[in-house]
């Protein structure tokens, strides 16, 4: 898989000498095959291919981090023998654009289910993989590690989530509230990459942006599934997803300048595992729960898309906009002094 995903981004690299792209200038939740949304207003920002690959390296700290914690209990930047058991790469933390920053928070998590463990090993090592590849992409150009928070920020969104106890959340407790940690992230990493390909100029780009989107979508149907079937009533951990989903639409709404968080209601783009009882032929008939492994529009079945606002929205806890105006950087939650950027910043 890691293989996969190398040549993709290889071929991104490679193939694409485009001098902007627009990003943040239009919301993409409303491109899916016409459906109709609210328009961003945020004012048109020129980026080149570093920026954007900068954007995704970012996001790949944060991730990276948060796995190798989960997984070996270090961070991407430190070996231990857990981490070099499993191959996962060291990283060179050699991005020098922006502030470097430490990580807080986050730890072991004290796996007892092999299949969550497993998932959790794997996804580390790839996505050190991906931030390994980046740095090399981007030379002298890369951003350095910013400041990443993995403790309370997971309390300060499972509280706006309303989550039972959710100012002592922590992802890291168990099987169950790590898969609950690893949902935050991969739906937000789906959404992203379909709100690029809209904006690619060629067909090889619109093929690599769809190969990693297929990836990220493997990663989010292995977690809703897995979280499905260890509470396949929606009692406790499924229920949360519900929630979390909730949240991010809100926050993905409000990241549309000129929509009040109260207005997501009126075009949502985030579902969380929806349990509901129906019967089926089961050895002489009886019931069963079905869920939503698929987070797309009802109409098409189409995955939802989020453009650079959104996506920023929702990583820093709404902190990407203020009334009616762009806020850069956004800072906030998992990116407490924003994310490292270049002269152009990310909006």
């Amino acid at each position: 898989m890691a293989n996969q995903e190398t040549q993709l981004l290889d071929d991104i690299i490679v193939t694409s000498r485009r001098k902007m792209l627009t990003l943040g200038a239009t919301s993409l939740a409303g491109l899916v095959l016409g459906a109709s949304a609210p328009s961003a207003k945020a004012a048109t920002v020129a980026y080149t291919d570093a920026d954007i690959l900068n954007f995704a390296l970012n996001l790949e700290y944060l991730e990276a981090n948060f796995y190798y914690l989960a997984a070996f209990g270090t961070t991407i930047d430190k070996a231990n023998g857990a981490s070099t058991a499993a191959k996962a790469p060291l990283i060179t933390l050699s991005g020098t654009v922006g502030t470097p920053g430490t990580v807080s928070g986050g730890s072991l998590v004290p796996f007892t289910t092999i299949p969550v463990a497993s998932y959790a090993i794997e996804t580390a090592v790839e996505e050190g993989k991906h931030v390994q590849l980046l740095l090399s992409a981007l030379g002298s150009s890369a951003v350095a590690q910013p400041a990443i928070n993995l403790g309370t920020s997971f309390q300060t969104l499972a509280t706006a989530a309303k989550i039972p106890g959710g100012g002592g959340f922590s992802p890291y407790a168990n099987d169950q509230t790590f898969l609950v940690g690893a949902y935050v992230f991969e739906d937000v990493g789906v959404t992203a990459y379909h709100g690029a390909a809209s904006l690619l100029t060629s067909s090889s780009n619109l093929t690599t942006a769809a190969g990693i989107l297929a990836v990220e979508a493997y990663h989010a149907g292995l977690i809703r599934t897995t979280i499905n079937y260890i509470d396949p009533t929606g009692t406790s951990i499924a229920g949360y997803t519900n929630l979390i989903s909730t949240l991010r639409a809100s926050l993905s709404q409000a990241g549309l300048l000129g929509v009040a968080p109260s207005a997501y209601d009126s075009n949502p783009d985030d579902f969380g595992l929806a349990t509901f009882t129906t019967s089926v032929g089961l050895g002489g008939g009886g019931t069963a729960t079905a869920t939503r492994i698929t987070d797309a529009d009802s109409t098409n079945v189409v995955a939802f898309a989020r453009n650079t606002t959104q996506v920023l929205n929702i990583v820093t806890g709404g902190g990407a906009v203020s009334g009616t105006t762009v806020v850069s950087p956004a800072t906030g939650v998992f990116f407490p002094a924003g994310m490292n950027a270049g002269p152009n910043g990310f909006k």
